[in-house]
């Protein structure tokens, strides 16, 4: 058997952005477009990352491998909203993934806690899944095709990782004694953390404006806070607290300490061999 023969044929999100032509937009909308694209592209590639920090330790096999799945695919869909940004502005996706200080990232803030237990992680990743949801329905019918495009691929894996997610949530936060303690210990310092997903971006009214955006970020928190309430109620666990999404949840002026180490975990190789490639 050929080497080429042996190649695996699973392809997690195809890598072709749609055609399109970014002159066409007006310099506002297009700027708006950037600035979202780089909170979306900067979530999916430091949650990936977080991820992947379970390789190898994870509490079962299966979830170790379930895990490093969940991290690679969350660095493809890092990768495409990373170029579909470059298409618009020139810029190196490489570049802007591995060679930002980390004062220049703009992921949520709910993102820069470090990696603790099983279940905090779950926690987390189920409070950013559903948050993700969310703004990710919210772009389902953007007036910018190629991003509604892109959306509509990467919903299709997000569907499977939220149900994963949730099946965890369900079995630590019923399960009494010590797993539902850490869920609810995990939610109470979490759960005021996740609107910053909702943070809101440069530009976000002109994207409501222009349709690619069909509601403000406050508008799509208040749906996340009904809907994820109603889930965790439903498993007798801690509500969302009320509050709007923190103007400054995006801001990366004084860098996490746990975000710096994983920055300098995941753009060491960039850093040590320049000119290497994603």
């Amino acid at each position: 058997m050929t080497t080429e023969a042996r190649r695996p044929t699973r392809q997690l999100i195809e890598p072709d952005l749609p055609a399109f032509d970014a002159s066409a937009l007006e310099p506002e909308l297009r700027a708006a477009i950037a600035e979202l694209l780089l909170s979306m592209a900067d979530d999916e590639f430091v949650i990936g990352f977080r991820d992947s920090e379970w390789t190898g330790i994870a509490p079962m096999l299966e979830e170790d491998v379930a895990f490093s799945s969940l991290a690679q695919d969350e660095i493809g869909h890092a990768r495409l909203f990373y170029e579909l940004r470059c298409a618009l502005t020139g810029e190196d996706p490489d570049r802007l993934a591995f060679h930002r200080q980390p004062h220049e990232y703009r992921h949520a803030q709910l993102l820069d806690w470090p990696r603790q237990g099983w279940a905090f992680t779950i926690t987390r990743r189920w409070l950013y899944d559903t948050a993700d949801a969310i703004r990710l329905a919210a772009l389902a019918h953007a007036s910018f095709a190629p991003l509604a495009e892109v959306v509509v691929k990467v919903r299709r894996e997000e569907r499977y990782h939220l149900m994963h997610l949730d099946a965890w949530l369900e079995r630590l936060g019923t399960h009494h004694g010590q797993p539902r303690g850490k869920v609810l210990s995990a939610l109470k310092q979490l759960a005021p953390a996740a609107l910053s997903v909702f943070a809101p971006l440069p530009g976000e009214q002109v994207l409501v404006d222009a349709g690619v955006l069909s509601a403000s970020m406050a508008q799509l928190a208040d749906r996340w806070r009904s809907d994820a309430t109603a889930r965790l109620c439903a498993l007798n666990l801690r509500p969302i607290p009320a509050g709007a999404p923190p103007a400054d949840g995006r801001d990366r002026a004084q860098p996490d300490e746990s975000f710096v180490w994983l920055w300098n975990e995941f753009t060491s190789v960039a850093r040590l061999e320049e000119g290497a490639q994603w």
